[in-house]
């Protein structure tokens, strides 16, 4: 079966978040030579598909190895194709049913065509026409939650796997990583989230008495410039420089005679390698050192990098230039994804997938093409990697 036959069917499941409506049932019906592992929790479903290709022989000596020696045998290389089969609701005012997919003018048209089920139905493809010749250990880990919180899909089933000893070593997530042509951007890792609260704190007071009050927006006003829109850092080549962007206000009991009690500055911080939870508050404080106020950070992801001359990075590029005729962008744009699970565990990892230029838009599409040649692509990392 080709990438554009798995992905009609893939789109046509209505797997809103966290929702999985039988998807796996299919997909584990495409591999039947392949074993399963298969965990969840509050209602997430996660799917993990391995195969050990050409096992390696042990010889008589081997078996009969003390036990307290296993693990000094060497594994074959274990590569991971992962992602997400679910979706974000399609709302209204589309040309066609969101789940009911439609080829037009050279696209596949469906929720879920370019994020990301078109890229799952593009390694699926490739795993299934893969056949090496050298042992080999190759798996595929899906969720159903990726596009909500992520608690309890890719997070937990590299939980569930590093008990098992089953940790891959490389993996590629098959997100949507390009911009205006397939292989002009592959993600090799992603900025680190810290979410914050400042409360500044003064007198609540009669608008027309400012002497007796004190007006904690009157204190924000002096501060504000060096927090609101500041760069924590310079950044540098695969990183911007961190930024810290106030997302929301609040002060007041909406009264026009009364001055506030505190003002409440939401914000986030998307930072690179550079900044930490840590360097943040120093930061802060030091700015906000002479003003009452409470602050509260939260990291929700840590920044991470795969190294560009890693392998996997290596054979990526060379294929995607084979296939594709365009040689790609390295960089770490975007929001958080799946990617950070397998990074927290050591395995080199990148992203790649199609366009993204109508992600969770109304009439979402893929090129018929690119499907065709991220395919390609895929199969050819397989192969490359499988006879390094």
């Amino acid at each position: 079966m080709d990438a554009l036959e798995i992905t009609q069917k893939l789109i046509s499941y209505p797997t809103i978040t966290p929702k999985e409506c039988g998807i796996f049932e299919y997909i584990k019906s495409l591999f039947p030579t392949f074993k399963t592992l298969e965990c969840g929790e509050n209602g997430v479903k996660n799917l993990f598909l391995y195969r050990i290709f050409n096992p390696p022989k042990e010889h008589a000596k081997e078996k009969h190895a003390k036990k307290e020696h296993a693990e000094e045998k060497v594994k074959p290389l274990h590569f991971c194709f992962a992602g997400h089969v679910d979706v974000v609701p399609p709302g209204n005012n589309w040309q066609n049913d969101p789940f009911k997919p439609v080829i037009k003018e050279g696209f596949l048209y469906g929720r879920g065509a370019q994020d990301m089920k078109g890229g799952v139905g593009a390694f699926l493809s490739a795993s299934l026409n893969f056949n090496p010749k050298t042992p080999f250990l190759l798996s595929i880990l899906l969720t159903s939650d990726e596009e909500g919180p992520g608690i309890f899909g890719t997070r937990l089933m590299l939980e569930k796997l590093k008990e098992k000893d089953l940790l891959p070593h490389m993996a590629i997530v098959a997100e949507p990583t390009c911009e205006k042509v397939l292989g002009d951007s592959i993600k090799i890792g992603r900025r680190g989230s810290i979410n914050g609260k400042l409360i500044l704190k003064g007198i609540q007071g009669h608008a027309a008495y400012p002497q007796k009050c004190q007006n904690p927006i009157d204190a924000l006003a002096s501060v504000l410039p060096f927090i609101s829109g500041v760069n924590l850092d310079d950044g540098d080549e695969y990183f911007d420089p961190s930024k810290l962007v106030i997302t929301n206000l609040h002060a007041g009991l909406g009264a026009n005679n009364i001055t506030p009690a505190s003002v409440e500055i939401i914000f986030n911080a998307r930072h690179s390698l550079k900044t930490t939870k840590e360097s943040l508050k120093e930061y802060l404080e030091k700015v906000l050192k002479d003003l009452p106020h409470t602050l509260e950070l939260e990291s929700s992801s840590s920044p991470f990098i795969t190294a560009s001359h890693s392998k996997l990075i290596s054979v990526l590029k060379e294929n995607i230039l084979k296939t594709c005729h365009t040689t790609p962008l390295l960089n770490t744009k975007g929001g958080t994804s799946d990617a950070r699970f397998f990074s927290a565990h050591g395995i080199e990892v990148v992203e790649f997938g199609v366009i993204n230029d109508r992600i969770h838009a109304i009439d979402e599409r893929v090129s018929l093409k690119e499907l065709e040649l991220l395919e390609k692509v895929f199969l050819g990392v397989l192969e490359d990697l499988s006879e390094a």
